[in-house]
């Protein structure tokens, strides 16, 4: 029985995430479905990340058994062809041992968050970026950030919701740059907690905009409460931009 390793790409707007959900259409079910179409095998896909309502990926990664051999070019076309019109696709096919598993292989993800910081109202980047019109100094919020980067208790900036077993998490990365009015955070881990980039830089922002001094921003992650931490920043700023294997 041949197992699948996937490259997916795809524009989160309009969809519940990448989790079947009965509330509407997600990432994983247009992919199920277009398997089935494919193939006439029933199969539930397993992904590296399970990714909110509205946030997009350019390297979210799924795997999948088939029972019968195709070629790797055959099913990334064929998905393809199944998933359209959904902005969903398939951009690598690989055929992988039995013991890969998207998930619980992966040893690092990749995200990226972008803000388009100007007065003007966003015309090409709506949806696709957060746009926040005060001034922020990106080089005070990735000073603040080198805080969050190591091993920590990230309970300040995890969602009510959240499935993990522990709030401990430990990101290699966190940084905050800036080209002309766009500001890009990247932020890497080998997992994340429900919503955690989000509140990261949801707090960042109000750094960033001068309501919070570096104290503040300590104070509230030390508080491990998310009621002391900021906003989450809106799912539409947000990628998953690659999975480490």
């Amino acid at each position: 029985m041949p197992r699948y390793k996937v490259t997916i790409e795809y524009d989160g707007t309009g969809l519940v995430g990448w989790q079947r959900q009965t509330n509407g259409p997600s990432v994983q079910q247009h992919i199920e479905e277009a398997i089935f179409k494919f193939t006439g095998e029933d199969v539930r896909i397993q992904g590296a990340g399970r990714t909110d309502a509205g946030v997009h990926a350019l390297g979210q990664v799924a795997s999948f058994d088939l029972t019968k051999d195709h070629s790797t070019r055959t099913v990334r076309n064929a998905i393809n062809q199944h998933t359209k019109p959904a902005k969903v696709a398939i951009v690598e096919a690989e055929l992988v041992d039995d013991e890969f598993n998207a998930r619980f292989s992966a040893t690092a993800r990749h995200y990226l968050y972008r803000i388009i910081n100007r007065p003007a109202r966003l015309t090409l980047d709506r949806g696709y970026a957060w746009h926040v019109h005060q001034d922020l100094d990106h080089e005070l919020m990735h000073k603040v950030a080198q805080h969050l980067v190591g091993k920590h208790d990230f309970s300040t900036f995890r969602a009510a919701a959240c499935q993990s077993n522990s709030p401990v998490k430990t990101l290699s990365r966190l940084d905050v740059n800036r080209e002309d009015e766009e500001i890009q955070v990247r932020v890497s881990a080998p997992s994340f907690l429900h919503n955690q980039v989000r509140a990261m830089v949801g707090s960042l922002s109000l750094v960033g905009m001068g309501q919070w001094s570096e104290q503040d921003f300590l104070d509230a992650k030390e508080a491990r409460d998310r009621q002391r931490g900021g906003p989450n920043a809106p799912p539409y700023g947000l990628y998953l931009t690659d999975v480490d294997y």
